[in-house]
């Protein structure tokens, strides 16, 4: 049994969230792609920011509605109080369908099986979905040969009252300007194919942040914004900051060791670092657990008392070392992994560039030991 004195000296891995910046940044794409609305994606818990708190801040910033990946997800919103449209779309064979009746969820339909289920369900009102074509991603998704049975499906259903027909949708791959004409070519295709069967949709929708910020002809009736929401870019090209967003999450924990070790001391598992000179080292008590990618070590900086310094050795479990020199550093100092980068600190991006992959795993992989808080 823990005692409370115990809680007290474990480290304060933080994860702040700045719900101020959400806001900004929703707004900020809501003007972007109007008239298109705004749908806010909130899954993998809004990208590991805390869901309930940062779809709240979405929907006071003007969001429509939120996008969450599974119908579990979806109800904890509706336990929260959010009663706003929220749209769930990967579905298996033991998903609740008849919970998603009864919470008012809007559902993303890939195969006539789905339809079944909710058929099966008897729910007291019929359920909005969202037909969703595959148009070259492979994912879920009815293919070209599917969909007009697909149609024909759910327009029976709907006969049936079980179901209102609301929408078509599918997801881009952005592969390249290229794969997205086809892409929405396909689209096209199939939402005429669809009405030619009968099919009357209320909204359309296709785009994501990418296709949302630069493919206007993408938009449709709304846009599913994810990782934008979060001050980060979908581009190579250009920064968050570059489209005027701003950066939601600053990652910091205290020093927990400091030592002075002399000229030629190893540091980490392998000793794939030496130190050149006597030298001080400093104990950062955040790793790969954490979600600090393990790929970075030797690349990766971070920022201690008005500076960066290097991340030196391999990143482990649970830590990591940096060599700061004869810089005065004491226990407890904050270090911080990313945040906005406004006092030079580096960014989720950056960390996305040592890491070789992108600012959505680098935010979404944060661990459940790194404690939330929000502000204001």
């Amino acid at each position: 049994m823990t005692h409370p004195s115990e809680l007290v000296l474990a480290p304060t891995r933080e994860a702040l969230v700045d719900l101020d910046a959400i806001r900004h940044n929703v707004r900020t794409l809501a003007a972007l792609a109007a008239p298109a609305e705004t749908m806010v994606a909130v899954k993998a818990n809004a990208y590991g920011h805390g869901m309930v708190e940062v779809a709240t801040a979405a929907l006071e910033a003007g969001a429509m509605g939120l996008a969450v990946l599974d119908i579990p997800a979806a109800l904890e919103l509706r336990a929260a109080g959010i009663d706003a449209p929220i749209f769930a779309w990967l579905l298996d064979d033991e998903a609740d369908f008849a919970a998603a009746i009864a919470a008012d969820l809007d559902l993303g339909i890939s195969a006539e099986w789905q339809l079944d289920r909710i058929v099966g369900a008897q729910g007291d009102r019929p359920v909005r979905v969202h037909l969703k074509i595959d148009t070259g991603l492979s994912r879920n998704g009815a293919t070209e040969e599917q969909w007009p049975d697909l149609v024909r499906a759910a327009l029976r259903a709907e006969a049936a009252g079980a179901v209102t027909v609301h929408a078509a949708w599918s997801h881009l791959a952005d592969a390249s300007p290229e794969d997205d004409a086809e892409a929405l070519r396909r689209f096209h295709a199939a939402v005429d194919v669809a009405v030619d069967l009968g099919a009357t949709f209320a909204k359309l929708h296709l785009a994501a942040s990418s296709a949302g910020i630069c493919e206007p002809e993408a938009r449709f009736d709304f846009v599913r914004f994810g990782i934008a929401v979060y001050g980060i870019s979908p581009f190579d090209n250009a920064s968050g900051a570059d489209l005027g967003l701003r950066p939601t999450m600053t990652l910091s924990a205290p020093v927990a060791s400091v030592k002075r070790v002399p000229a030629g001391q190893g540091v980490s598992y392998g000793l794939t670092y030496r130190t050149t000179d006597e030298t001080t080292l400093v104990l950062v008590p955040l790793g790969y657990a954490d979600g600090i990618p393990r790929i970075a070590g030797g690349r990766a900086s971070v920022w201690l008392n008005g500076r960066r310094y290097p991340v030196r050795g391999r990143i482990a479990m649970d830590q990591f070392v940096l060599d700061v020199g004869d810089d005065p550093v004491e226990l407890g100092d904050r270090v911080i992994v990313f945040g906005p980068g406004d006092q030079g600190e580096p960014t989720a991006e950056e960390w996305a560039g040592w890491a070789d992959t992108i600012g959505d795993e680098i935010i979404a992989r944060i661990g459940h030991r790194v404690t939330r808080r929000y502000v204001p």
